[in-house]
């Protein structure tokens, strides 16, 4: 690898990427009418796809930390859009379970979300996808040892 690559500000660009995506889902719910944010999407998202995760597997999935996940669930129970159920099998461990009509407003966010991602594939194609997950996985990869 070149030396000078080490010079170059991945971080501040990796930074940047993530803030103008998140200001753009921003945007898009509050467009909508819809309170939520970015971090609120990733778990009803999480949670459309595979209802009745642990609190702990809700957090491993998104790399949040507990007292971040708590309270992100406390704000989407509010909204009655997930609840809490203890687990029938240790009652350390709460179940949360997207309601109706947290799946019924997943369901309507998931293809304006879907038009988003699609513009921010603007102008790449499935190998640029490819190429791109292969190198910001192994960055992860590289810093996760």
């Amino acid at each position: 690898m070149e030396q000078n690559i080490h010079k170059q500000p991945v971080g501040f660009m990796l930074e940047r990427t993530t803030r103008v995506v998140k200001l753009k889902f921003h945007r898009l719910f509050k467009e909508l009418g819809i309170d939520m944010t970015p971090e609120q999407w990733v778990m009803m998202d999480s949670l459309y796809q595979n209802n009745d995760q642990s609190q702990k597997d809700l957090a491993n999935a998104s790399f949040k930390d507990a007292p971040t996940i708590s309270r992100i669930i406390d704000v989407l129970q509010k909204k009655g859009w997930v609840v809490r159920n203890p687990s029938s099998q240790d009652r350390r461990i709460y179940i949360i379970h997207q309601t109706q009509e947290g799946r019924e407003l997943t369901e309507k966010l998931l293809k304006k979300v879907e038009n988003v991602r699609v513009e921010g594939w603007g102008g790449l194609d499935m190998k640029d996808y490819q190429e791109f997950t292969r190198i910001i996985n192994k960055v992860f990869e590289n810093y996760s040892s």
